[in-house]
């Protein structure tokens, strides 16, 4: 049996006393104290990074996204057959927008739709058939409403500028006169660029085709935020059509 005298001292050996209780409060302040001044460190390295460059962790996944979607390109590319009568092949005038309206038709949302090369800001990406919030996360967007390369009217792409490796971080940088090159399975077509302006979100106006082929790129205005949008718009001046 044990004596009761040995319980007690056991008991009373287990009880902090205040003096360590302090220190104890001490050290955990000071590992709180440490945990946030690292925490500190870290996110602002984190802003400075998307601020500088982009978010890193969502570049990654578009990425890997974009990979996906120039394999995808190519075999679409390379299966597209537009099936022409003999008649819509009189002429390149009349060719390119029946083949343009025939590569339309098998556009689902999500689905590679070109190339876009802006040799001033070092892109070329893979564009997509969308813009809405999933589908930019992949790469820049067609908007589905507006036309394609060839069809003689608006053609509407949208990108992000912080997030999803993005593609329009330095729209701003595109100057008047630089050359913008968008690809598609019947051509290659090649755009000037004539301006560069920022409008309101609500400004759905952008949207409305004017009755001439104008390459319209569209990015959030200022970065981080989207209470506004920065416009570049380009002129078609030359098609390089593909091979037979």
């Amino acid at each position: 049996m044990f004596e009761p005298s040995e319980t007690i001292v056991g008991e009373e050996e287990t009880v902090p006393s205040p003096k360590r209780e302090k220190r104890l409060l001490r050290k955990s302040a000071k590992v709180i104290g440490w945990v946030f001044v690292a925490t500190g460190i870290l996110t602002l390295a984190w802003v400075l990074v998307v601020w500088r460059w982009q978010d890193p962790f969502t570049a990654l996944y578009t990425h890997f996204e974009q990979a996906r979607l120039a394999r995808a390109y190519d075999r679409r590319a390379a299966a597209f057959d537009p099936k022409l009568r003999p008649s819509d092949l009189v002429s390149s005038r009349r060719r390119i927008p029946a083949e343009a309206r025939a590569y339309a038709r098998t556009l689902g949302v999500g689905a590679p739709v070109g190339r876009l090369r802006i040799g001033r800001l070092g892109l070329n990406m893979v564009v997509v058939q969308g813009t809405d919030g999933s589908t930019l996360q992949r790469g820049p967007g067609h908007y589905i409403g507006s036309a394609l390369p060839g069809q003689g009217r608006l053609i509407y792409v949208a990108g992000h500028r912080t997030t999803y490796l993005a593609p329009f971080a330095d729209i701003e940088d595109i100057r008047v006169g630089d050359y913008v090159h968008f690809d598609v399975p019947y051509g290659d077509f090649t755009y000037r660029v004539t301006r560069h302006f920022v409008v309101p979100a609500t400004t759905l106006s952008m949207l409305r085709d004017r009755g001439s082929e104008v390459l319209r790129l569209q990015a959030c205005h200022p970065r981080f935020f989207a209470t506004q949008r920065y416009i570049v718009d380009a002129s078609l001046v030359s098609v390089t059509q593909a091979r037979d």
